[in-house]
């Protein structure tokens, strides 16, 4: 399949320099593309390959100044790695398995399956009684869903997600192989003996539109009420989500990341990776937390940019950073001052 530099431009709006008949059947990192490949470039570390790279056509920023000549027809666009991403999702939806439609066999799909239209199911798919999908939901192989699940239109649920009973998803979720969404809570109540006995986790997940899940990342039902994932929510592979936690619309949370029960977090944090929440506590919106960090209270002031166990301010993190730097010079100088205190007082001791 191939696309002209004027069908490109067209789809993304954007401004052409050179060739526009020039076409192009793959994409490529830009120090890696060859004649017939797409890339762009987005990030000015990058920006040496533009006069080396064999690409035929690249999509770059409205804004980026060339010096010299380059070989490749130019797309000019306001956000280049935006734009870049809209094409990587429509050559996905004309070459992948977005295409596909039917169940394939063998699967098990019983009698009160409600589905609409464009809907796929994989070989070896097990959904349970009364599971209801929306339009063109794509359901992998060896994906299960539990009695009553809800999953909304144009969902994609890749080979291993498991959904446990009562779990809803609305439209465009995307969930990444070996999601397990709805697995019981981390709940024991210690007994007199030492042991701990189960506390039944009776609640459920419910995850909004347009959030995507990593792969094996897992997030418990609730011990009553509902885990909930807002809207535009972005969550990185290996992540853990407890029980009756609260995720605020567009957050972003990288890899390795666990979030203890009953936690809130705000709209449009972005959280590193390895970082610890704790439990219980309320994450204002806007919240910046640096990988590695641990957060043991609750944030109530917005756009706070917070690193290090336990998480403090970041920038007096910095601040702290550099006079650790310093410490050994400082000493030094704490013990010639030292020295040139006692000569001064033996001077006037002899005195």
């Amino acid at each position: 399949m191939q696309f002209s530099a004027l069908q490109l431009a067209t789809i993304l709006n954007g401004k052409l320099e050179g060739d526009p008949e020039v076409k192009v059947h793959n994409i490529a990192k830009i120090e890696e593309a060859g004649d017939g490949m797409l890339s762009f470039i987005a990030n000015p570390k990058y920006e040496e390959f533009i006069y080396t790279t064999q690409a035929s056509i690249l999509i770059v920023n409205d804004t980026l100044e060339i010096d010299r000549p380059v070989k490749p027809t130019l797309i000019r666009v306001k956000d280049a790695y935006s734009s870049f991403a809209l094409l990587l999702e429509k050559y996905q939806q004309l070459t992948g398995a977005g295409n596909k439609t039917g169940i394939q066999q063998p699967s098990h799909v019983p009698a009160t399956v409600k589905m609409g239209t464009g809907v796929f199911i994989g070989a070896f798919a097990y959904l349970g009684e009364n599971v209801q999908l929306g339009d063109n939901v794509k359901i992998y192989p060896g994906v299960y869903l539990g009695d009553n699940v809800k999953i909304g239109s144009g969902s994609v649920l890749y080979p291993g997600v498991k959904v446990y009973d009562h779990c809803v998803l609305g439209n465009r979720v995307i969930l990444h192989a070996g999601c397990v969404i709805g697995g019981d809570g981390f709940g024991f109540a210690p007994q007199a003996d030492g042991s701990y006995k189960k506390v039944p986790q009776v609640g459920n997940v419910v995850i909004h539109d347009d959030v995507e899940i990593g792969a094996n990342t897992t997030i418990d039902r609730a011990t009553m009420g509902s885990t909930v994932i807002l809207s535009g929510v972005k969550l990185d592979n290996l992540i853990q989500i407890a029980h009756n936690v609260e995720i605020g619309q567009n957050t972003v949370i990288a890899a390795q990341s666990g979030i203890s029960g009953s936690t809130k977090i705000g709209r449009n944090c972005v959280i590193g990776g390895q970082v610890g929440i704790v439990g219980h506590i309320q994450i204002a919106d806007g919240t910046r937390i640096n990988a590695q960090s641990g957060l043991s209270k609750s944030i109530s002031t917005p756009n706070t940019a917070l690193t290090g166990s336990p998480a403090y301010d970041y920038k007096s993190s910095l601040k702290s950073q550099a006079i650790f730097r310093n410490l050994p010079e400082l000493e030094k100088r704490v013990k010639e001052l030292e020295e040139m205190v006692k000569q001064l007082l033996a001077e006037k001791a002899g005195v």
